[in-house]
């Protein structure tokens, strides 16, 4: 009896494998699955941390003795900005991305992320937007304006080469990348849990990669925003901070700082996660003040984006101002003291069991305590004043950055490394290089607070002998060597533990999260049956539950109809609400990031008409790509004969697109209204700003333009409310009426564009406004894209009263196009009109 049934779960999992493996050889690369796509962020993420790594090497060489030559002033500075831009943009936030992709299915019980396609695609991006970056290093062009891209230094008069153009269009290519595995992140987590996971009793790992991918989510458009209006006036010669033409080089600090200060906690949140997964495992406890440590992430989110003006105190901001940046500084101390007491209490109760991952969380404990205590030093704005742009805020930003996320990433890379190789760390080997990085860290960055006391300035590629900074130079710069012997020890550790490490058991640790649920090395569909769940510590509850999921006793243990299935489920309570029919391999991904590559690369060169060719090509991918979706047969059987128990998503009125739609929107609203801010400011703090004389557009044609819009999406909205309600006669006229009316709408916009005065190569009134418009005429166009797409699709059988899905999707986008048109209206003629009449 048991042969028969090891034989019948043998060819379960067997067909399990051929619907969710990868495709053999070169069809690898177009694989989508979680798994694969979080294991290739994490080692391209690995590869580019070596290459900032040897930037900090040729940094440290320069620096160890004075009046040094090795490196020529032009280099070194292509050095620093290069060394920042690769740690902060490639290594940091990817990697950690990688990380919570690979984990978060498998830790909410499930086969993979709700958009596969969209991860495979932030891929790509990111590798094609970084080598854009590294490529202008090997070119020997790349910026030197420093990773932050300060204007005026970075602008055209100051920076004439491409070098700043290979940061704007590559990173903004990244930004792209890391913005889609937000959006990927936070609907997985909601809306993909194993039945019985509601919110309270999802592992805390959860919460925090929630929280880092809504700040993602709210925290990059700004940056993004930044970095298309300096691209347009290096490019196009339109003005934002030029002060002679009404901008002003401060909106670019603001942008970025905007983005900058909540990148910090976006690197630290996935690295405290880790920290608050493993204490506990190896405490032999559940984590102490599970709710306070929840409540202590939302807090830190939200604090996080009020911060941002404590990275420009000397910039001549009103003394009030100060005051209020200076105590929200001080007060994201208390969320953090939150969770160290919790950590430090969970420790002081538990029966602690040293691993080698535990000798990696200590030293984070040990440097990030004290980093953040210089965090709070550098609050104060007088002391801020005296160490600003020394090395002691250089020391302050790797003891939090470094200490902060690097210490609990290996850790975690230590911990969860026999789920990919099947074999267990050595700790023999493991403690030399934690000994080594660790002692290097601290002699290179601890020395380097008191130089930057003794007033040595940052980014300087020399100093005269005498200054009373030799010796710590020296130091500092040999306990770079011994961190840098570190990462070779541990890279070499790694390597022998694939071929020499010793065979691991289910569990190895003792954990209570359902990843260890998993056989090892992992397989591509995660679980054999997807587990249900009754409390937050799964595995310490249910110690069987490993053997019960390789049986199939619990759902979707079967892929007789060939397809990727997961649990639609509610984002509350965890129940299940819904079957979703997940798309398989694809080259889609692929050729779309290919595409916007060319598109980065032909504006580079300065071609226009390639890339415009280009961003059609990507267009049509992504067109094609959308019309495999919902109801299409590839992806979901149009039949009468689909499951009701529960239904297939595409049969449901709320499913993962929405919420998609829905956090997509949410980021795309905060490019927009940092566009806002950005034309506020400009307007009341511009040294120079001036308007012309009249309006530069007809106040008519838009009014006649937003009202079709308005009677477009109407039409739309009548026709959804319609298939809600079960009624779809008339529908594919009703789609093809309102794409009409809008394309009118878009059509009016154009004219006014076009028969404008605007000038905004002359005022960055004119500029902003320019924006502006062509913001709202590629959303309208998209939306009448859109609608035609659903009416084809509607006489074809793919959308109707069956399968309401798409156009309840593409509702959130009308209504977000019709509400930013008329805020554009209100916010950049009428307001103004009205303050100009005496």
């Amino acid at each position: 009896m048991s042969s028969a049934s090891d034989q019948s779960n043998h060819e379960r999992e067997r067909q399990l494998a051929g619907v969710w493996d990868n495709l053999p050889g070169w069809g690898t690369l177009v694989a989508v699955n979680h798994t694969s796509v979080g294991l290739r962020f994490m080692a391209t993420g690995m590869l580019f941390f070596l290459v900032g790594g040897l930037l900090a090497m040729l940094i440290r060489t320069q620096l160890a003795l004075p009046e040094q030559t090795i490196v020529e002033a032009g280099l070194y500075s292509q050095l620093f900005t290069m060394h920042g831009t690769v740690m902060m943009f490639l290594f940091a936030i990817p990697v950690l991305e990688g990380a919570a992709m690979y984990l978060i299915p498998k830790m909410i019980g499930t086969r993979d992320l709700v958009f596969p396609r969209l991860s495979a695609l932030g891929y790509y991006c990111y590798v094609f937007g970084g080598l854009i970056v590294l490529s202008s290093l090997v070119l020997e062009i790349a910026p030197d304006s420093g990773w932050f891209m300060y204007t005026p230094l970075s602008s055209s008069d100051y920076s004439p080469g491409p070098g700043s153009d290979f940061w704007l269009l590559g990173i903004t290519f990244v930004e792209i990348s890391a913005i889609s595995a937000g959006i990927e992140l936070v609907v997985s987590i909601l809306r993909t849990r194993a039945p019985g996971m509601s919110l309270n009793k999802m592992p805390i790992f959860c919460w925090y990669i929630l929280a880092m991918a809504l700040m993602i989510v709210f925290g990059f458009p700004p940056l993004i925003l930044g970095s298309i209006l300096l691209e347009l006036e290096r490019a196009a010669g339109m003005v934002f901070f030029d002060t002679t033409g009404g901008g002003d080089p401060l909106l670019w600090q603001h942008l970025f700082w905007l983005f900058g200060h909540p990148e910090v906690y976006i690197i630290f949140l996935p690295a405290a996660g880790i920290v608050s997964t493993l204490i506990p495992v190896f405490a032999r406890r559940p984590l102490v003040g599970y709710h306070w440590i929840v409540l202590a992430i939302i807090t830190m989110g939200f604090v996080s984006f009020g911060l941002w003006v404590h990275h420009m105190f000397t910039v001549g901001i009103p003394h009030l101002a100060q005051a209020f940046f200076s105590i929200a500084s001080m007060l994201v101390a208390v969320p953090t003291a939150i969770q160290i007491f919790a950590w430090l209490a969970t420790l002081w109760q538990g029966r602690v069991v040293f691993g080698l991952p535990m000798l990696w969380i200590v030293g984070f404990l040990v440097v990030f305590v004290c980093g953040g205590l210089t965090g709070v030093m550098l609050a104060l704005v007088p002391f801020n004043w005296q160490v600003h742009d020394t090395h002691f805020v250089v020391a302050h930003l790797h003891y939090v950055l470094v200490g902060g996320m690097l210490f609990p990433l290996v850790a975690g890379f230590y911990y969860w490394l026999p789920h990919v190789s099947g074999r267990m760390p050595s700790y023999r080997r493991g403690r030399w290089g934690f000994w080594l990085f660790f002692g290097g860290f601290n002699l290179t960055f601890l020395l380097m607070h008191l130089t930057g006391l003794l007033g040595m300035p940052r980014r300087v590629y020399t100093y005269e002998a005498g200054l009373g900074w030799d010796w710590l130079n020296l130091l500092s710069s040999v306990g770079s060597f011994v961190m840098a012997i570190g990462v070779a020890v541990i890279i070499i550790d790694i390597f022998l533990h694939f071929r020499f490490g010793e065979k691991a058991s289910q569990n190895p640790w003792g954990a209570d999260t359902l990843e260890w649920a998993i056989p090892m090395p992992v397989n591509s569909y995660n679980f054999s049956s997807m587990p249900e769940v009754s409390g937050r510590h799964p595995l310490w509850d249910t110690p069987r539950l490993p053997e019960r999921i390789s049986k199939g006793e619990f759902g979707l243990a079967h892929a007789n109809n060939g397809r990727r299935e997961i649990y639609l489920s509610d984002a509350i309570t965890g129940k299940v609400t819904a079957l979703i029919h997940l798309p398989t391999n694809s080259w889609l991904p692929m050729l779309t990031a290919g595409a916007l590559a060319v598109v980065c690369l032909a504006l580079l060169l300065k071609i226009y008409l390639a890339a415009l060719v280009a961003a059609a090509v990507a267009l049509m991918v992504v067109l094609r790509w959308g019309w495999e979706n919902g109801g299409h047969p590839k992806i979901s059987t149009v039949g009468e004969d689909n499951p009701d128990d529960p239904p297939v998503h595409s049969r449901t009125l709320d499913g993962p697109g929405l919420w998609g739609m829905n956090v997509t929107l949410m980021s795309n609203g905060t490019l927009y209204v940092s566009l806002i801010f950005g034309w506020f400011y400009l307007w009341t703090a511009a040294p120079q700003w001036a308007t012309p004389d009249k309006a530069p557009v007809s106040i008519s044609l838009l009014t006649g333009s937003g009202l079709l819009l308005t009677v477009a999406v109407g039409i739309y909205h009548k026709a959804v409310s319609r298939l809600r309600e079960g009624n779809d006669s008339g529908l594919n006229q009703h789609l093809w009426v309102a794409a009409g009316v809008a394309g009118l709408h878009w059509a009016m916009l154009i004219l006014a564009i076009v028969n404008s005065g605007l000038q905004p190569r002359a005022l960055a009134h004119d500029a902003v406004i320019t924006v502006a418009l062509v913001y709202l005429a590629v959303h309208s166009g998209l939306a009448i894209v859109m609608t035609a797409l659903q009416a084809v699709r509607a006489g074809m059988g793919y959308v109707g009263k069956a399968l309401p899905y798409e156009p309840v999707v593409v509702r959130p986008f009308w209504i977000y196009t019709l509400g930013v048109f008329w805020l554009t209206v209100a916010a950049f003629f009428l307001i103004p009109l009205a303050w100009s009449v005496p």
